[in-house]
């Protein structure tokens, strides 16, 4: 029988891929760190910075959310809020409550990584722009907001 014909009348089963070395598994457990994306591990390093300032501006942050997006939107550049720049690239927006929406400080992933040497330096990155941010929705200084 030739090599790309089948026979007439029988399925075809396929149980392995295409080099008949079955589905490939994941690389990680998932306890270790690795396994994490870097989605993941940008959204824990954003609740890890966030906490503090939470911990310390609760009663005043009831009415804020805080989101994470990959990229800005174009088209968002033209809405209203403040926006912690880089160049002409938003890092972070401060979106003010509407009547169908609350407060919401939306951070950019791929601008601050790309901004960013390593991960310490994302940390500090990710807290500044925090810091900021919270210190426009509240109308303070960032010093009075990081407890300086």
């Amino acid at each position: 029988m030739a090599r790309g014909s089948r026979r007439q009348g029988s399925p075809r089963r396929r149980s392995r891929d295409r080099h008949g070395r079955g589905l490939r598994g994941p690389l990680y457990p998932a306890t270790l760190p690795a396994a994490r994306s870097r989605a993941e591990r940008f959204d824990a390093l954003v609740l890890e910075a966030l906490e503090p300032i939470e911990a310390r501006w609760r009663t005043e942050l009831t009415q804020l959310d805080v989101a994470v997006d990959d990229v800005p939107d174009v088209q968002a550049a033209s809405d209203d809020g403040d926006v912690v720049e880089d160049g002409n690239v938003p890092l972070a927006r401060l979106l003010p409550a509407g009547t169908d929406r609350r407060a919401r400080i939306v951070l950019y992933r791929r601008p601050l990584e790309a901004r960013a040497k390593d991960g310490a330096d994302l940390a500090d990155l990710v807290h500044d722009v925090l810091v900021e941010q919270v210190a426009n929705y509240l109308g303070l200084d960032p010093d009075v907001i990081d407890g300086e």
